[in-house]
């Protein structure tokens, strides 16, 4: 073989090799190859530095006997138009040359052993992994001894901490605190009050539908119990979501979602055929990460030492789904799942229930609340207002008060740092009502910056929480009053959400980077809702008359210039952009509902001002904190509690957990455990089994 000069990098051996692959390079007849002389036995000629060899191989025909008759080394070839190139550094590297009575062997490369294709990724089944991907599937790295040792104490640790924080929260069982859950305070419902002399004093609140409200259910149970099981529930219809993709009168599609654990998943794949793996896959993902949101109450109601050990071991991701689950985005989860656009927008669909854009909602967040209408959705009959109406009592029967038109100023502070009550407007004066513990269900940002003195608002660790939350994006909503029954409107207790196209985030992003202008032209979401339809007592308290309620985003910015504007009185030019809004919604309206047409009697429009003043929103959004990927990371979870820097000041509600009135309920008994120092929810629960285990032996 041809070694090419020392040195020499442009020197070159190139064969040219027929079909033959097991036996030496022969040379053709009539073929030649130049060398110069030898210059030492055994070695093969060195050519000079502009010297090439070009060995033509022709097929195995034309073969000539190999010169080693008795050697029983072979040299693999390559293929027929494979070419190859060899540059030798030094002379050190040159070959020896067998001689013809050697039996020695060339030695031949093993084959590489076949890669092992990439594991198929969990979150992308469709798809292979990059090493990138945190896909539980990829093969384990082999580490050393030292790490896998390590790998083991840090399990045993975490191990230990989970323990200690089980512990911890079987050992809060009440230190000699009451516990309100003692007895069932259930009695039979009573009848609906229509007066609407007493009906007027209760503030109606803006719920539209909440899930987890079936018979048998632990949340059920515990609204029974705040209640005196005087609220009532009706279901909406099996299908109680539909997912409207275009003009609903034109080309669009629309897509029903349905309740039940196996119907929600199986509706979907009859309505997407093919795609059954990804629904599957979604499904999975949904359940794995709804078993570990009690990490939330978990987090919030254990010491800050454990809370802080168990995330600085770095483990909660990998013991628990919901916590690895909460730093991915939903956008990238969906589109893992599936390249199908219109399925991708099915399972994002109930985004704005919790207000985030998918590509910056955390899945975790997002299965929170598919979970949640997993066996389907049901609404307060009386309306929204029933539940104010109905918890009230309860708190008066307990020696509470409730006061309306009596807006907090601030938190009062005694010399120590202490907050020791509230001051409150009535009329045009200030009235002062001290207690020992104060509670606050007025916002995060509403608490810290509004109703706390400077000093206060300064303590590192009250900054530490403003600084890990912002607030939510805005909302605008149209409220319509119509003439006509529901039947003769057509109206349907199912709620629209309704979508121009299928690129749910594309669209969200466009909208809200747009001017408000541009943006009142080309709304890309709507939900559409009648709460006349969903409540089966309206026809006997409102005959004749129906309602529609319509949401969707809007920006703060682009109505904060009239945000110093008196209520009713912000100008023409604000008038008129609402103006703007309202129509361009209404048009979509009147494509889902045709008949509504001509039968409107009021119509208003509310926009982030409207929300900022009438419910106290920063930045007119309806959630509070914004619940986008960083509020759901584990730091930020054990971060907000409760307990506040200031002693004897509590935070309570969706700020505390997470928004809607299931989210503020969980922070409602997350604050009251970590006042009363007892674990309200194992009160709930014990409860709850020690009834069912009365019923059981009456029935027996």
């Amino acid at each position: 073989m041809p070694v090419p000069a020392p040195g020499v990098a442009s020197s070159q051996c190139q064969l040219l090799v027929s079909s033959v692959s097991s036996h030496f390079p022969v040379l053709a007849p009539g073929a030649q190859c130049h060398f110069p002389a030898p210059r030492a036995q055994g070695q093969f000629p060195v050519p000079s530095p502009s010297s090439q060899c070009a060995v033509s191989i022709p097929s195995a025909q034309d073969q000539l006997p190999v010169p080693n008759a008795t050697s029983r080394s072979q040299l693999p070839l390559p293929s027929p138009s494979s070419q190859c190139a060899v540059s030798i550094p030094s002379a050190q590297g040159q070959f020896p040359v067998p001689n013809a009575t050697s039996r020695s062997q060339l030695p031949v490369p093993a084959p590489a052993p076949p890669r092992r294709p990439p594991a198929p990724c969990r979150s992308h089944p469709r798809a292979r992994c990059s090493r990138s991907c945190r896909c539980s599937r990829l093969p384990a790295q082999r580490g050393s001894r030292s790490t896998m040792w390590l790998q083991a104490l840090l399990f045993l640790t975490a191990l230990l901490l989970l323990l200690l924080a089980l512990l911890s929260l079987v050992l809060l069982r009440g230190s000699g605190s009451r516990n309100p859950f003692a007895t069932d305070s259930r009695r039979p419902p009573g009848p609906l009050v229509t007066d609407k002399a007493v009906r007027r004093t209760v503030v109606k609140t803006g719920i539209h539908y909440v899930g987890q409200m079936q018979e048998g259910s632990l949340m059920r149970f515990l609204v029974d119990q705040l209640t005196d099981g005087q609220l009532e529930w009706a279901p909406l219809p099996a299908t109680y979501d539909a997912v409207v993709l275009g003009d609903p009168q034109g080309s669009g599609k629309t897509f029903h979602i349905h309740s039940g654990k196996r119907e929600y998943f199986q509706r979907l794949k009859e309505q997407f055929p093919g795609e059954a793996a990804a629904i599957d896959e979604f499904q999975r993902l949904v359940k794995s990460a709804g078993r570990g949101v009690v990490l939330l109450g978990i987090l919030k109601m254990l010491p800050r030492f454990l809370a802080k050990l168990l995330i600085c071991s770095r483990l909660l991701p990998r013991l628990c789904s919901f916590s690895q689950l909460a730093s991915r985005s939903l956008k990238e989860v969906v589109d893992g799942l599936t390249p199908n656009p219109e399925l991708r927008a099915v399972l994002s669909y109930i985004f704005p229930t919790y207000g985030v854009l998918p590509s910056k909602a955390s899945f975790s967040m997002h299965s929170i609340l598919v979970n949640h209408f997993l066996h389907g959705a049901w609404y307060p009959k009386g309306g929204a207002g029933e539940i104010a109406f109905h918890t009230i009592p309860v708190i008066r029967s307990a020696g509470g008060n409730v006061f309306g038109k009596a807006p907090v100023q601030r938190i009062l502070l005694d010399a120590q740092g202490r907050a020791c009550g509230v001051s409150v407007r009535k009329g045009q004066d200030s009235v002062e009502i001290f207690a020992p513990v104060v509670i606050s269900d007025a916002g995060i940002f509403n608490t810290y910056e509004r109703l706390l003195p400077a000093e206060a608002r300064a303590l590192p660790e009250i900054q530490s929480q403003l600084h890990m939350l912002t607030p939510g994006e805005g909302g605008f909503t149209v409220f319509v009053g119509l003439s006509g029954s529901r039947e003769e409107l057509g109206l349907e207790a199912t709620n629209y959400f309704m979508f121009p196209g299928n690129d749910l985030d594309g669209i969200m992003q466009r909208y809200l980077a747009s001017s408000r202008e541009e943006a009142a032209n080309n709304i890309p979401l709507l939900f559409v809702t009648s709460p006349s339809a969903k409540d089966p007592t309206w026809e006997m308290r409102h005959p004749g008359k129906s309602t529609l309620a319509i949401v969707t985003f809007a920006r703060y910015e682009w109505f904060e210039e009239w945000k110093d504007k008196q209520v009713h009185k912000r100008g023409d030019d604000y008038e008129d952009l609402k103006k703007t809004f309202v129509d361009a919604i209404m048009q979509t309206v009147y494509k889902l509902y045709p008949r509504i047409e001509g039968r409107i009697e009021y119509l208003s429009g509310g926009t982030p001002l409207t929300n900022q003043h009438y419910i106290a929103s920063p930045h007119g959004e309806f959630y509070g904190a914004d619940h986008g990927i960083p509020r759901l990371q584990a730091e930020a979870i054990a971060t907000v509690r409760a307990d506040t820097a200031v002693p004897n000041l509590y935070l309570t509600g969706q700020d505390l957990c997470l928004g809607g009135f299931m989210g503020a309920l969980q922070g409602a008994l997350i604050c009251a455990s970590t006042i009363l120092k007892r674990n309200l929810y194992a009160d709930v629960a014990r409860l709850k089994m020690r009834l069912q285990a009365t019923s059981s032996k009456k029935g027996d």
